[in-house]
């Protein structure tokens, strides 16, 4: 009987054993495998092919949170760069008659002795090597182009080139109610207001509406009452009168 008993006890405790290793058992972790996003992708938008990364699925936690953020992150903005501008040169009216104080680019194809830069003189003259004196007020840059080839062609030059371009103008003149009266660098296209502005702008007294403006042109003179608008020659005058109330 005590054989018999033992033999009970032991086949209980084998199955109280098995079924307390059967309950403790549990699953593994389970792990995920997430790619990487790059951070070069996310600042340039180029793809790029990361190594997985294996991620335990244990709830949370700080690596967890990065990566999904990263993950979850909005797209690159493409970046748009602007086309450099390129400022158009000046171009000069061909009908203009040059004058007193113009300054002038002349180009002898070949003779650098006589390519330089002339001005007018107050004679309405520029002085060139070999040839000297050549009247130029009235004339435009390309009828005194003709007349220095002339010359230079009267004994010096057999066939020669000449071009002839305004490097600067001649100045213009505004008096009055305006804050720095005086003399002024010309500008090309410029009009009554853009003259004024230069100046410094209208006094407090100025009237501001017309301006009268002189222009002097083959020797005689021509005034008239004019608005902001008009275009400003080279050498005219611009006054600003003062209002009445």
């Amino acid at each position: 009987m005590r054989v018999l008993r033992a033999f009970r006890w032991s086949i209980l405790a084998a199955s109280a054993a098995l079924t307390l290793g059967g309950c403790m058992q549990t699953a593994g972790p389970v792990a995920m495998v997430q790619p990487r996003p790059d951070l070069d992708a996310m600042a340039y938008g180029q793809p790029y092919s990361a190594p997985p990364v294996v991620v335990a699925n244990n709830g949370g936690g700080a690596i967890a949170a990065l990566s999904n953020s990263f993950a979850s992150g909005p797209a690159p903005v493409p970046v748009a760069y602007a086309a450099p501008v390129v400022a158009a040169p000046v171009r000069y009216d061909s009908s203009y008659h040059l004058d007193a104080g113009d300054k002038l680019r002349v180009v002898v194809y070949g003779q650098e002795g006589l390519t330089n830069s002339y001005a007018i003189d107050a004679g309405g003259s520029i002085t060139m090597p070999l040839i000297g004196a050549v009247p130029a007020r009235g004339r435009t840059t390309a009828g005194l182009a003709g007349e220095i080839a002339a010359r230079l062609r009267n004994g010096y030059i057999r066939e020669p080139s000449v071009a002839v371009e305004i490097e600067s103008y001649r100045p213009f003149f505004i008096l009055g109610e305006v804050a720095a009266p005086g003399q002024y660098p010309y500008v090309p296209n410029m009009t009554v207001e853009s003259a004024v502005a230069i100046a410094g702008g209208f006094s407090p007294r100025a009237k501001r509406d017309v301006v009268t403006v002189t222009h002097t042109e083959g020797g005689g003179a021509m005034r008239a009452v004019v608005p902001l608008g008009t275009p400003v020659s080279p050498g005219d005058t611009v006054f600003v009168g003062e209002r009445w109330f």
